[in-house]
Parts: C-alpha cells; structure tokens; sequence
C-alpha cells in the first residue's frame, strides 16, 4: 500500500463516519404524540480532551468515540487512532485521527507533499468538490492545511491536517448544508482548539 492509499483509508474512515448522521434525519414524531418541540439545537458540553498518548488536546462535545485500525504498507504496519464525538440531534460528526510514520520515513517525506496527498485522497475518495484550501501552522509552527469540500449528497467537511514529529493529524467536522449555517462558529472553536502537544 502507497502513502496515498493509507491516506485514502482515512478519508473512508470520514466517510464511514457520516452515515451515522442519518439517525438525526428520522421522521418527527407526529402531532398527537405529546413531546416538546426544540427549535435549537440541543448544545452539548464541551470539554478537553486528551488522547492517552498525551500528544494533543482539543475541545470536543463529551468523551469520543475511540477506535484503531491496523494497516500493513510499505513502510511497515501503519497503525490509525480515530476519535469521534457526535452530539444528540445535531446532524454534525467531530473527528480527529492521527498515523505515526515509521522513523526513516517521517524523516525523508515532505510535508507539504504529504498535506497534498491528503488533500488529494480526500476529495477523491469521497468524491467531494473544493471548495477553499489554505496553508496553516499549528500553535507551535507545525506545517498544515486547511480544507473545506462538499459531496454529492451536500455533506460539508471542514479539515485541518498538520504534519507534527513524524505523524498526521487530520482534525475535521462534518456536517450538513443547514447545521453548517448555525454550527460555523462552533466549528471554528473546535478547529481553533486543536493543539499538538511537543514531545519530551
């Protein structure tokens, strides 16, 4: 598997990751069932979080979801950690994952080249159209890039990815055309909070 691939399994990831969003689109109760109706969006409390290797931290809404996917490469076993948050009745899903690059490797890559294959996997894999990209810095000058596309289904993703001591970070929120309207600021906030952690 190329480097792309291994990117193109995390976009999947994303994607993946959306389709629990289709529980928050189940038909409304009708009339003659007694239940309050919200006309905001329930907020949920956010809080820091740390993952256990301590290497950033981050607001998210509530304690995330965790998994782990193993991958062989080339380079050797490529091991993904994916955190995910989804607050009740928001049709929004934050997400964070992260990949270590085996030793020689992270020494010899590019960093933009690798935020480019990101990129690039990214929009292909969920066959999304761009809409702007940017070159950033994390808080401590790490190399990044920030992302915003839409796909077919009108799904907006807004990603940050940074290439940090010899792994990528992919910080993102997905969300629909209508909560992406009212969670904008929210949004921001979390992408804004996002801090990679130096090593000792």
């Amino acid at each position: 598997m190329t480097i792309k691939s291994l990117l193109a399994l995390i976009a999947v990831t994303f994607v993946c990751s959306g389709s629990i969003l289709v529980e928050a689109r189940q038909p409304k109760p009708s009339a003659s069932v007694a239940k309050p109706t919200v006309s905001q969006p329930v907020q949920p409390r956010w809080k820091l979080f740390t993952p256990p290797d301590k290497r950033f931290t981050i607001l998210m809404p509530g304690s995330p979801n965790r998994a782990t996917q193993y991958q062989k490469t080339y380079m050797g076993e490529i091991t993904l950690k994916i955190f995910v948050a989804q607050p009740p009745k928001q049709e929004v899903a934050y997400i964070v994952t992260y990949n270590d690059f085996p030793y020689s490797y992270g020494e010899m890559a590019d960093p933009q080249a690798v935020l480019n294959n990101a990129q690039d996997m990214a929009l292909k894999t969920t066959k999304s159209n761009l809409i702007s990209q940017r070159n950033i810095r994390s808080s401590n000058n790490h190399p990044g890039k920030e992302i915003e596309y839409i796909n077919s289904g009108g799904k907006i993703t807004r990603s940050r990815m940074y290439v940090a001591e010899g792994r990528l970070y992919q910080v993102t929120a997905i969300t629909t055309k209508k909560q992406q309207k009212t969670l904008a600021k929210t949004i921001t906030g979390y992408l804004n909070s996002f801090h990679v952690v130096l090593k000792k």
